[in-house]
C-alpha cells in the first residue's frame, strides 16, 4: 500500500477525503482485460468490490496535475475508497469576453477560481465530480477546488459592487458550463440498475455459487426454494430503494423549475428558469410568495421567510440585507455566527418582502445545486455517514469463522461450506430493525436512518435542550420589573386587570419583536408573541414598507397613535440580543429598542442607568427558574438615524442605551419531564442540559427537574481568556449561597456508588467558559465533562463541539459512549435551530420534537411534544439490538448444527441429508423463526445496564461454545446409539447407487431395507431439527430488554407447531427405527439451565468480575476511578491559571499524583 499511496502524491480534499493521482497504462489495462476473460469475469467482479485494486492494477501513481484517474480515500476509521475519472470542460466554443485568451481574466470576478482553472490557450478546465459536487483544478495552488458558490473571501463591499449590478451574458454562460445547472437532481434509478447492483452484493454472489453447487448434486427442490427466497429478498430490497428514490426525487424536484426575474448587466431584467442561475446572479423578490431555488444573500430590502422545510417549524424568520461596509474582513467573518440572518436558504419560502426606497428587494445567488444548504441535507441522505457499529462487523467475523473448520474437510468441502452459511442472513439481520421502526411509527416517532435504531440500544448519555424540550414551548409572561432613575420600581404582574401603562417599557414590548401578520393572524417566535400580547396592542401591515403597531382601541387610550418599525436587527444567538428602529406615528423622533440576555443588554447601556442591585435582582428571579430578559431604549439623534437608514454597523447603533427593566417569563417544566429523567437516572443513563438560556436559570431548572439532586452540589466554572501578561484562568465556585466548605463537598463525594454512576457534585458552565476550556485547558476538559451537567449560553457551534467532545471521552473503547441529542423544534429562532442540526447529525441519535412527520436534518423526529420519546427510543433500540444478536447467534448455531450432522453422515457413509430435509430446516424452520423472533416487543422498564454491544464478548461466546458442545454431544450419542440397535443396517453410497449392508449385530428385514435408506440420517435429522427449535426458544429470552416470549403470540404458536410436528415424526411408530429416540424435555432443560443460571445472569458475571478484580477498560470509567481517588477533586472556591509555557495545558499536581 505504501508503494501506491506515496505521500508526495497525496493531498486533502476539503479535509474529508484524501485524493491520489494515477495515470492509466495501456499495457496494464491489456493484462487486466486478459485477466477478466481468463477468470470468466471473476476479476472484474473483484475490482467492482475493491475499486482501489482496480486503480492499482490498471494505473501507475503520478502527480494530480498529470492524473487522468484519481483515487479518493475517506479520512475516517473506515477508509473507504472511490475511483473517479478526471474530465475536461471545453470553454472554447462559448462567446468569451474580449481579451480572455490573453492574460485577462476569463470572468469579471478576478478572485474567482474559474480564472485560475482555465488552461490557456486551449480554454479547458479539468474537473471531477464527487458526491454530486464538482471540483475543478486550480493551476495556481495545484489542488482541486470546489465550484458552485461565491468565494468566501468576498467582503460585504465586494459583494455589493462586484455583483450588485448583475453578471454579463458571457459571464453567465461560462459559469453555467463550469458550475453546472442549479438543480438538486435526485435520479429515480432504473429498476435494472438497482437490481444489477443488488445481485452483485457479495452475499448474493456467494448464494449463486451455492445454488450452482447444490443443483449439481441433485438438490432441485431445495435449490428452487432458495432461488424463490432470494428473488423475494432482492425484489423487496429493490422496491424499497426505488420507493425511497422516488420520494426524495418528488421532495426536491419542485424547487428545480422556478421562474425568477434575473438582473443582467447592460441588458436589464428578464424572466429565467431557476436551473440556469449561477453564483453571482442578481434576482428580484417581489411581493408574491416564492420558493427559493438557491442560497442567496440579501443586498437590498428585507423579507420574511418560512424555513419550515429545513427546520421542521413554520416560524417566520426575518431576513435583513447585507450591510454595505468597507470592512476588509470576509463577509461571513464580519457578521460572525449570525451571517445567516442575511442568507435566504434554498427550499425555504419567501412569504413577505419589504423593499426599501432604493428599489425592489434584491439578492445575489450565493450557492447553487448541491452546494446549497438543502442540497447538503439531501446529500447527507444520499451518502449517509457510515456507522461504526460492532454488531455488523462481529456478524461478518462469525460468518467467516464458520468456514474455518469446513476447510479441513477434503471431500465435498465446498458443499459443506455452503451448509454452514444460512441463506436467511440478509433478511434476518434487518428484521429486528424493521419491526422496531414500525413500532416507533405507531408511537409517532419517525426515522429516516433505520440503521441507527440498534445504536439507540447502547445510548448512555442524553443531551437535552431546555426551552421547548424540558420546559413548555410557550413562555408565560409573569411580570415586568421596570427601572427608572437607576432604581427598580414596583413589579407589574400578569395577568392583570390594569393594562401596562404607556412608557418606554410598553414601547419596547410593543415594537421589539419579529412578529408578522400572515392571513390576518399574528405569527412568530412564541416569546415575542407572549410579550406582545401583554401590551394589549394590535398589529397590522400598512401599504408602506413599515411594520406598524397600535394600541387596542377598546382599552385605555395611549398618547400615541401607533409605532412604525422601520428597521430590524434580528435576534442573534451569538450576540444574544435583538433591536428595532422605530418611529411614533405623527412624530419625527426615532427610537431604538433592544431586548436580550440581561448580562449583554446591561453591558451596552450607560452604567449610570443600570440599577446598583441589578445582579441581585437578576439572581433572585433566575434562581427561581424564571427566564429573564432585559429591555433597553435609546433616542436616536439626527446623525444616528441617518446612519441607520444606510445600514450602519450594528455595534454603532446598539450603544449608549438607557436600561428600562427586566421582563420576567415563567417557563414551567413539562409534566412528563421529571418522570422521564427519573426513569433515565434509574437506568443509569446520564442526562445533560445544553441551552442558550441564562446559567443560573439553567441550574435552577436542572435542580427542579432533578438533573442535579437536592443533596448534590452545583459548582459553577468560570473561565477567562488571557489578558495581557495574565494567562487564561479558571475559577470554581459553588452555585448556592451555602456555608458548606470544600471539605464537606469532598466528603459527600466519597459517598458515591461503587460503580461510579452517581456523584454528589455537578459542574455547570456557560458557552464562553467552555470555549476557553477547549482553547486553553484542553487536558482538563475530559475531567470536567465526566461530571458536567449544565451548559448554558451555548451557541449552535459550541453545542456541536460539545457533542463531539463527549463522544471522545470513550472513543476506541470496548463500550464507547453513545450520545443522544434531543431538541425541541420551537425552542429558539429557526436560524439558531438550523445551526443546531450539526449537533443532531453528529450525535449517535438525534431527536427533533416537531409536528412534521419527518425532518431531513434529524435522524429521528418525534410528534410527541415532550421527552417521553427518549426512553421509548432507547427501549426499542435495546429490543432491536438484542433481537439482532439473538438472530445472529441462532443462525450461527443453526449453521453449526447442520454442519455437525452433515459432517457425521459424510464421515461415515459419504452421504448428507436429503433434499426435502434441508428444505424443511432452511425454509419451514429457520426462515420463519428469523422472521418472527424479532416480533417480541420492548420491555416497558429500562434496565439499569445496557445490552452487550458486541458479539465477541465472553457471555455471548460462551453461550455459542456451550451450545456447540451440547450439539456435538447429542448428535454423536444419537449417531453411535443407533448403530448399537439389533435392527441397524449400514448404508453405503457408491456413485449414484445406494447399497444396504447387514449389521453384524443383527439381521435386517426386507421391509426395513425397502423403507429405510439410512438409519443415521433418519436419526440425526429429527435431532438436529428439534435442536434448532430449542435453540430458537433459548435465544428468545425476554426480560430485561424484551417482553416474555409468550407475549410474541406468532412466534410462540409457530415454535409449538414446529416442535409438535418434529415430535410426531420423532415418536410416530412408522418403523422400528423410531424406537431409538431422545425426549425433548431433558434437551430443553439442558439448554435452559446454563443459559439462564450462568450465561444471562448479570449479577453472577458482576460477582465473577469482582472476584478476579476485573475493571472496565472504558476510558470513561477510568476517568471516574481516577477522579474518585483524587482527594483535591473537585476544586471549590479556587482559581487556577493556565501554564505559561504551554497555555493550552492545565496541570493539577494533586490530581496527577493521585492518579
Amino acid at each position: 500500500l505504501g508503494h501506491f499511496l506515496s505521500p508526495r502524491q497525496k493531498c486533502f480534499l476539503f479535509a474529508v477525503q484524501e485524493i491520489f493521482g494515477y495515470k492509466t497504462q495501456g499495457c496494464h489495462k491489456a493484462l487486466c482485460i486478459a485477466g477478466y476473460i481468463l477468470s470468466c469475469g471473476a476479476l472484474l467482479l473483484l475490482f467492482y468490490w475493491k475499486p482501489e485494486w482496480d486503480v492499482w492494477a490498471n494505473c501507475i501513481p503520478c502527480s494530480l496535475e498529470e492524473a487522468d484517474v484519481v483515487l479518493l480515500r475517506t479520512t475516517d476509521e473506515f477508509q473507504r475508497y472511490t475511483r473517479k475519472k478526471v474530465t475536461w470542460i471545453d470553454l472554447s466554443a462559448l462567446p468569451l469576453p474580449d481579451g480572455s485568451n490573453s492574460e485577462c481574466p476569463l470572468v469579471a470576478d478576478k478572485d474567482s477560481v474559474i480564472n485560475r482553472a482555465a488552461k490557456k490557450p486551449q480554454l479547458k478546465v479539468r474537473c471531477i465530480q464527487v458526491q454530486k459536487i464538482r471540483y475543478i483544478w486550480d493551476f495556481s495552488v495545484k489542488q482541486f477546488k470546489r465550484v458552485g458558490s461565491l468565494e468566501d473571501s468576498n467582503t460585504c463591499h465586494s459583494i455589493h459592487h462586484k455583483f450588485g449590478a448583475g453578471l454579463t451574458r458571457e459571464d453567465q454562460k461560462i459559469r453555467q458550463l463550469v458550475c453546472g445547472p442549479n438543480a438538486i437532481e435526485v435520479e429515480i434509478r432504473p429498476i435494472w440498475k438497482l437490481l444489477f447492483k443488488e445481485i452483485l452484493n457479495p452475499f448474493y454472489v456467494f448464494q449463486a455459487f451455492t445454488l450452482t453447487l447444490w443443483l449439481s448434486q441433485g438438490y432441485i427442490e431445495y435449490s428452487v426454494a432458495i432461488i424463490v427466497l432470494s428473488i423475494i429478498s432482492v425484489g423487496l430490497t429493490v422496491y424499497d430503494l426505488r420507493q425511497q428514490s422516488t420520494k426524495l426525487h418528488d421532495l426536491v424536484e419542485e424547487h428545480n423549475k422556478v421562474q425568477v426575474t434575473v438582473c443582467m448587466k447592460r441588458e436589464g431584467c428578464k424572466e429565467l428558469e431557476s436551473r440556469y442561475l449561477v453564483p453571482g446572479d442578481v434576482f428580484l423578490l417581489d411581493r408574491k410568495k416564492l420558493s427559493l431555488p438557491c442560497d442567496a444573500v440579501l443586498i437590498d430590502g428585507s423579507c420574511v421567510v418560512n424555513e419550515g422545510m429545513l427546520t421542521g417549524e413554520s416560524i417566520p424568520v426575518t431576513k435583513t440585507p447585507l450591510p454595505l461596509t468597507e470592512s476588509p474582513m470576509p463577509w461571513k467573518t464580519h457578521s460572525m455566527e449570525d451571517y445567516r440572518r442575511h442568507v435566504l436558504f434554498c427550499g425555504t419560502e419567501v412569504i413577505q418582502t419589504k423593499p426599501t426606497g432604493r428599489g425592489p428587494v434584491r439578492a445575489v445567488v450565493l450557492q447553487t445545486g448541491f452546494n446549497t444548504a438543502k442540497g447538503d441535507l439531501v446529500r447527507s441522505i444520499l451518502y449517509p455517514k457510515p456507522m461504526n457499529f460492532q454488531l455488523y462487523r462481529d456478524a461478518f467475523k462469525f460468518i467467516i469463522g464458520l468456514s474455518k473448520p469446513v476447510a479441513e474437510v477434503v471431500a465435498m468441502a465446498l458443499l459443506l461450506l455452503t451448509v454452514a452459511v444460512p441463506p436467511a442472513i440478509p433478511a434476518a439481520l434487518t428484521t429486528g430493525t424493521v419491526y422496531a421502526q414500525r413500532r416507533l411509527k405507531k408511537k409517532k416517532i419517525f426515522c429516516i436512518t433505520p440503521q441507527r435504531i440498534n445504536i439507540c440500544g447502547q445510548i448512555n448519555l442524553v443531551c437535552f435542550d431546555k426551552t421547548g424540550t424540558l420546559t413548555e414551548d410557550g413562555l408565560d409572561l409573569w411580570g415586568v420589573l421596570p427601572s427608572e432613575g437607576s432604581r427598580f420600581q414596583e413589579i407589574h404582574k400578569f395577568p392583570s386587570s390594569t393594562p401596562l401603562p404607556w412608557g418606554p417599557v410598553c414601547g419596547a414590548m410593543a415594537s421589539c419583536h419579529s412578529l408578522v401578520v400572515l392571513d390576518k393572524k399574528i405569527q412568530g417566535d412564541p416569546l415575542d408573541l407572549k410579550m406582545f400580547e401583554g401590551t394589549h396592542w394590535v398589529t397590522f401591515i400598512s401599504l408602506t414598507p413599515k411594520h406598524v403597531t397600535s394600541p387596542f382601541p377598546n382599552l385605555l387610550q395611549a398618547p400615541v397613535e401607533g409605532i412604525a418599525i422601520l428597521h430590524q436587527f434580528p435576534f442573534s444567538s451569538g450576540l444574544q440580543r435583538m433591536s428595532v428602529v422605530s418611529q411614533k406615528i405623527g412624530e419625527e423622533q426615532y427610537d431604538l429598542y433592544m431586548k436580550g440576555a440581561p448580562e449583554i443588554v446591561s453591558s451596552l447601556c450607560r452604567q449610570e442607568t443600570v440599577p446598583a442591585d441589578f445582579l441581585k435582582e437578576l439572581k433572585t428571579y433566575t434562581s427561581q427558574g424564571f427566564r429573564v430578559i432585559a429591555l433597553a431604549h435609546k433616542v436616536l439623534t439626527e446623525h444616528s438615524s441617518t446612519c441607520v437608514s444606510v445600514l450602519a454597523p450594528r455595534e454603532e447603533a446598539e450603544s449608549g442605551l438607557v436600561f428600562l427593566g427586566l421582563l420576567v417569563m415563567e417557563n414551567r417544566l413539562k409534566q412528563e419531564t421529571k418522570p422521564v429523567l427519573r426513569e433515565l437516572a434509574a437506568a443509569r443513563i446520564r442526562s445533560v442540559m445544553v441551552t442558550g438560556d441564562n446559567l443560573q436559570t439553567a441550574v435552577t431548572v436542572a435542580r427542579s427537574a432533578e438533573m442535579i439532586p437536592k443533596a448534590s452540589k452545583a459548582i459553577i466554572i468560570e473561565a477567562s481568556e488571557p489578558e495581557g501578561s495574565t494567562p487564561a484562568s479558571i475559577a470554581w465556585q459553588l452555585a448556592e449561597d451555602s456555608k458548606a466548605s470544600t471539605d464537606s463537598v469532598q466528603n459527600n463525594y466519597m459517598n458515591k456508588c461503587l460503580d461510579g454512576e452517581s456523584c454528589n457534585y455537578h459542574f455547570a458552565m456557560n458557552g464562553k467558559s467552555y470555549q476557553v476550556l477547549v482553547k486553553h485547558f484542553y487536558s482538563l476538559l475530559p475531567k470536567i465533562l465526566v461530571n458536567a451537567t449544565v451548559f448554558a449560553r451555548m451557541s449552535p457551534g459550541q453545542k456541536s463541539s460539545l457533542v463531539e467532545e463527549l463522544q471522545k471521552l470513550n472513543k476506541n473503547c470496548e463500550a464507547p459512549l453513545k450520545v443522544c441529542v434531543c431538541v425541541g423544534g420551537g425552542n429558539a429562532s429557526p436560524a439558531s435551530f438550523f445551526c443546531g442540526f450539526q449537533a443532531l447529525k453528529m450525535a449517535h441519535a438525534g431527536i427533533s420534537l416537531s409536528e412534521q412527520e419527518a425532518s431531513v436534518a434529524s435522524p429521528f423526529t418525534s410528534q410527541i411534544p415532550n421527552i417521553q420519546c427518549v426512553p421509548e427510543l432507547i427501549r426499542e433500540g435495546r429490543a432491536a439490538l438484542v433481537s439482532s444478536f439473538a438472530v445472529v447467534k441462532y443462525l450461527t448455531l443453526y449453521g453449526l448444527i447442520q454442519f455437525v450432522g452433515t459432517a457425521l453422515l459424510f464421515w461415515v457413509s459419504l452421504q448428507i441429508f436429503g433434499n426435502h430435509q434441508y428444505l424443511i430446516q432452511d425454509v419451514v424452520i429457520t426462515l420463519l423463526v428469523c422472521l418472527t423472533m424479532s416480533l417480541t416487543e420492548a420491555y416497558p422498564k429500562l434496565a439499569p445496564y445496557r445490552p452487550p454491544g458486541q458479539l465477541i464478548s465472553p457471555p455471548l461466546l460462551l453461550s455459542v461454545v456451550l451450545n456447540v458442545c451440547f450439539t456435538v454431544t447429542m448428535q454423536t450419542c444419537g449417531f453411535l446409539l443407533v448403530k448399537q440397535q439389533p435392527w441397524y443396517v449400514a448404508h453405503c453410497s457408491l456413485g449414484n447407487q445406494s447399497v444396504l449392508a447387514t449389521s453384524p449385530k443383527g439381521n435386517g428385514t426386507s421391509s426395513a431395507q425397502s423403507t429405510v435408506l439410512s438409519y443415521e440420517d433418519t436419526t440425526l435429522w429429527p435431532l438436529t431439527t428439534i435442536n434448532c427449535i430449542i435453540v430458537a426458544f433459548v435465544f428468545s429470552k425476554g426480560k430485561p430488554f424484551r417482553k416474555p416470549i409468550y407475549t410474541n403470540y406468532v412466534f410462540s404458536v409457530l415454535l409449538a407447531l414446529q416442535l409438535a410436528v418434529c415430535l410426531f415424526l420423532f415418536f410416530a411408530d412408522f418403523d422400528a427405527v423410531y424406537r431409538a429416540g431422545f425426549g425433548p424435555s431433558p434437551l430443553m432443560l439442558c439448554h435452559l439451565t446454563p443459559q439462564d443460571v450462568l450465561l444471562q445472569n448479570k449479577h453472577l458475571w458482576m460477582l465473577i468480575k469482582a472476584c478476579f478484580g476485573y475493571q472496565s477498560k472504558s476510558q470513561y470509567r477510568k476517568w471516574q476511578r481516577m477522579l474518585q481517588r483524587d482527594p483535591n477533586w473537585p476544586p471549590v472556591n479556587t482559581k487556577d491559571f493556565a501554564a505559561k509555557r504551554m497555555a493550552e495545558v492545565y496541570v493539577n499536581p494533586s490530581y496527577e499524583h493521585g492518579g
